[in-house]
């Protein structure tokens, strides 16, 4: 993990095209703006984990509904 200092107003780079910028420092936390192309998902972790395990879930079959199905 990269760990770096910035201040309000300053910014980082993310290959060529991703900027995340200091927006504003408050108590205990920060506000990020992030100038990223359209086609690049952006999603706070926490939402990111909750899709990853619904998408688990979704995936997973349930066998007797399968043995259920008739062949034709």
């Amino acid at each position: 993990m990269l760990i770096i200092t910035r201040k309000k107003g300053e910014s980082l780079m993310i290959g060529d095209d991703i900027e995340i910028t200091i927006a504003k420092l408050d108590d205990g936390s920060v506000k990020l703006g992030i100038n990223a192309p359209k086609d690049i998902t952006i999603l706070r972790k926490e939402l990111y984990e909750e899709v990853k395990q619904e998408n688990k879930e979704a995936m997973k079959i349930n066998m007797d509904l399968l043995k259920n199905i008739k062949k034709k």
